[in-house]
């Protein structure tokens, strides 16, 4: 149930903002479950089954146990989805902060490429993301480091949330796009190069799609020896750069 604080009404509720009581070994308990071990199973039914196929059941049954065993240690589904969430923030690399003339653009790339690998490895967070309030530690650590970084941009700290939000909005979209498509490609059982020819040779005689060929075969989108991946890389790369340079823009620009 979440807290409440008075006249305030209610509380959000999340995992991290409920207090719960130590656990102490009951008879029966299955020796050697723990919560790690409950969380870290969480995810590896999710990364292989999906959000929609999760249960409590299933879960119970991967790690060998009954489904009252797991709610000994969290009190509801919702609960161990948040420890889920953020044991995956934990896998995204934060930048090393104790060079202090390291340059601040780099260590944006660093934060927002981990973010990208995090979503591609796990498409099941992205929904999550926008369903919890997300401050696990490790989700919490990821945040203030974006911060910190932010701060030694010289951007002002009226624009720091805005310039945080373009970056990593832009990222999460991006991934949470590829990360589906590359879903549909596996489920069709086609890879992902061949599902790029199949579209290119789907539409290169329709005169309303000229524009876009004309734009690819330019590109070298459509030409030998590059990858769909390496193409999907190249893009994501250059659109970081641009986030990067509208924040140095804005930066010089007088404020409002």
């Amino acid at each position: 149930m979440a807290a409440t604080d008075g006249g305030a009404g209610k509380r959000p509720h999340s995992v991290w903002l409920t207090e719960r009581p130590p656990l102490t070994r009951k008879a029966g308990q299955p020796a050697g479950l723990d919560l790690d071990k409950i969380v870290a199973a969480t995810v590896r039914l999710l990364d292989s089954e999906g959000l929609a196929k999760f249960s409590m059941r299933r879960l119970a049954a991967e790690l060998g146990v009954t489904a009252m065993s797991v709610y000994w240690y969290v009190d509801t589904k919702d609960d161990l989805l948040e420890l889920a969430m953020d044991a995956v923030a934990g896998e995204m690399t934060l930048p090393d902060e104790s060079q202090a003339d390291a340059d601040w653009r780099d260590q944006l790339r660093v934060l927002a490429t981990g973010y990208r690998d995090m979503l591609l490895r796990h498409p099941w967070a992205a929904r999550l993301l926008g369903e919890f309030l997300n401050v696990g530690p490790r989700s919490t650590a990821f945040s203030n480091a974006t911060l910190r970084v932010m701060a030694r941009s010289g951007l002002s700290v009226e624009r720091t949330s805005g310039a945080l939000a373009s970056v990593f909005h832009f990222v999460y979209g991006f991934s949470t796009i590829r990360a589906l498509h590359e879903a549909r490609c596996r489920a069709a059982g086609v890879a992902l190069d061949d599902y790029f020819e199949l579209v290119v040779a789907a539409i290169s005689d329709r005169p309303e799609f000229a524009e876009t060929m004309e734009l690819s075969t330019r590109a070298a989108y459509a030409g030998e020896g590059r990858s769909a991946l390496d193409m999907l890389d190249r893009d994501f790369a250059f659109a970081l750069d641009l986030q990067i340079a509208g924040i140095e823009a804005m930066r010089d620009r007088p404020g409002d």
